[in-house]
């Protein structure tokens, strides 16, 4: 089927939703609260899953043109001895693609690309959204891709879920100088990665659970093995980015709102957003949230990229696939939500997890367990 849809929401998610609407046949608008786009440098690891989808979107040729390859990575102790080897040729050797690492503002531009490629698809800067049925006049479906703290998906869900801090600082940043080693090194309470992003630059991230000064970051990995002290200082500590972990709990019992006759809906039990709307007996539009906005978690499992583009690739394929008509709408959000919900739920779970086995103090226990992994 074919519509008109208003994405909220210009990141990763929203603008790969964008493509796979308007390569569906749809109209597409997308609305975006901040002046202009976040172009800062952190890299995102694509897994092989998620190329695909972007191949499916019809920008992978854009991605690979920038990014690099992911092959050899190990997770250290603070003292530069090797712990285990991360899993990346085993991915490799089931997709027969590997792992690549691409910095945002580029697969920015990649998507930017691709939807200015249709020449018909207006980006909109400085709107904020906080009512999604206001767009309902000019809209057969919202996307809310506006981030973990969606105004979409608390208009339409409610605030039961919401971000939630796990006590933990991230720093991100991109060194001037390449790493010669890849991976991440686990201490008591905090860690540090290295990933390649492109020749002569190293992406690097860091987990704490306080610092809130650059010198004090410096101080608590001043002993780390080579080249984490150095990496540091070759950061001009004016880019680096300091932000509060947080995921979105508890997760949500659904990622749509079929809207339209909201009480029918409500009452046939469909999701928990149409009874938000029909408790007030409105008639509203239909919504899907994709990335943060349904699924924000930790960085921990590197996913939060892929599993917004593997979203935008769902509902696209879904809604082209629909018959016409309201129902056949109705019908292609619910397999959008039977598909992606649950495996983008076990992905924040399984990160969230992740985050408390990395960060504990009982290193010795946690060191012992990641030297049984294969090497």
């Amino acid at each position: 089927m074919t519509g008109t849809a208003t994405v909220v929401g210009a990141g990763i998610g929203g603008l790969a939703t964008a493509i796979g609407l308007r390569r569906a046949g749809w109209r597409v608008t997308v609305l975006e609260r901040r002046a202009e786009l976040e172009r800062y440098g952190a890299a995102f690891g694509i897994h092989p899953t998620a190329q695909s989808a972007l191949d499916r979107l019809g920008v992978g040729d854009a991605l690979r043109a920038h990014a690099v390859p992911y092959r050899d990575a190990h997770i250290r102790t603070p003292d530069g001895a090797r712990l285990a080897r991360l899993p990346l040729e085993r991915v490799e050797r089931a997709a027969g693609r590997p792992e690549l690492l691409i910095s945002r503002p580029y697969l920015l531009d990649a998507l930017l690309a691709g939807l200015d490629a249709f020449g018909d698809v207006p980006v909109k800067l400085g709107e904020r959204v906080t009512d999604p049925d206001a767009l309902g006049r000019g809209a057969d479906l919202v996307i809310g891709a506006d981030g973990i703290r969606s105004a979409v998906r608390t208009a339409r869900f409610g605030t039961r879920s919401g971000p939630r801090e796990v006590g933990t600082v991230a720093w991100i940043g991109i060194a001037g100088i390449e790493s010669p080693v890849h991976g991440e090194t686990w201490g008591s309470g905090r860690f540090f990665g290295l990933t390649p992003v492109e020749p002569g630059r190293t992406n690097w991230y860091a987990a704490v659970p306080g610092a809130t000064t650059a010198e004090e970051l410096r101080g608590l990995f001043a002993d780390w093995h080579d080249p984490i002290p150095r990496i540091l200082d070759a950061t001009d500590p004016a880019t680096w980015i300091r932000y509060e972990i947080r995921h979105l709990y508890p997760a949500l019992p659904s990622f749509v709102s079929a809207g339209a006759d909201a009480r029918s809906d409500a009452d046939a039990g469909t999701d928990a957003g149409a009874g938000l709307a029909a408790a007030s007996g409105a008639r509203s539009v239909p919504v899907a949230l994709v990335g943060d906005a349904a699924h924000a978690m930790t960085p921990n499992l590197g996913q939060g990229a892929c599993t917004a583009i593997l979203d935008a690739d769902a509902l696209a394929r879904a809604v082209a696939a629909a018959p016409p008509g309201r129902t056949g709408l109705t019908a292609a959000l619910r397999a959008y939500d039977r598909e992606r919900r649950r495996s983008a739920q076990r992905t924040a779970f399984g990160s969230r997890t992740l985050h408390r086995f990395m960060s504990t103090d009982r290193t010795r226990l946690r060191d012992a367990a990641l030297r049984l992994l294969p090497g």
